[in-house]
């Protein structure tokens, strides 16, 4: 690969980084298992009067339980719970409380890797096509056999 290629392919790497960047992607996600009032949502544990485990899901600490849309009685529902919380706050540093965050639930980190891999194919292709519109094509990868035989 010759050296202007492959500076290009650096610059163009840089320029990607940057506008990610500029997108917001990377930026601050806590996940939290202490509460406070300063988180932007609460997925946490609770008993019923007669023993069961539920799960409830809330944007607001001080926000009334309603059974219907914030009770959950299975946990796998859970993770559309953090996903969705998540994308609500995408563009901002966000704060979640999950009182299970250290009880080794495989769903939480499942969740992150999915809305990982999603974000990146999302904010990549964004950021490419801006980039194509800047004027700075996407480097494309050598075929090295259509190389070498179109230099025999």
């Amino acid at each position: 690969m010759s050296d202007s290629i492959k500076k290009y392919e650096e610059l163009y790497d840089k320029k990607l980084e940057e506008k990610m960047i500029s997108k917001g992607f990377g930026e601050d996600m806590e996940l939290t298992d202490e509460w406070t009032n300063d988180c932007d949502h609460y997925i946490y544990e609770e008993n019923t009067s007669d023993g069961y485990t539920v799960w409830v899901s809330l944007h607001d600490a001080n926000a009334n339980v309603c059974v219907s849309e914030n009770v959950f009685y299975y946990d796998n529902d859970l993770s559309a719970e953090l996903k969705q919380a998540i994308y609500d706050n995408d563009h901002e540093d966000v704060k979640i409380y999950l009182s299970m965050l250290y009880d080794g639930d495989y769903w939480i980190q499942d969740t992150i890797n999915d809305i990982y891999l999603e974000l990146v194919e999302l904010y990549t292709d964004m950021c490419k096509d801006e980039l194509t519109d800047e004027g700075f094509d996407e480097p494309k990868s050598i075929d090295m056999l259509n190389l070498i035989a179109n230099n025999k």
